[in-house]
């Protein structure tokens, strides 16, 4: 279980972020509005200041799918 300081602590960051990146939330927000499944392919792409983006992908696969419903039922 979580010391409920540390949960406290998390919420305040989780909410400093919200605020920081408001289309981010919203963006979020409308992908997982209807479920994820196998075979969606997520993109990630990451440019620091003054480099090229290094991108990459995933296609999501049943397994994956399991891993996220594992990981929300530690959160419950």
């Amino acid at each position: 279980m979580m010391n409920p300081a540390a949960m406290m602590k998390i919420m305040k960051a989780k909410g400093v972020f919200e605020q920081n990146h408001p289309k981010f939330i919203a963006f979020l927000r409308a992908v997982f509005a209807s479920k994820i499944e196998e075979g969606t392919i997520i993109e990630i792409k990451v440019q620091k200041p003054g480099e090229d983006p290094l991108v990459t992908n995933i296609k999501v696969k049943q397994s994956d799918l399991e891993l996220v419903d594992e990981l929300k039922n530690l959160s419950m």
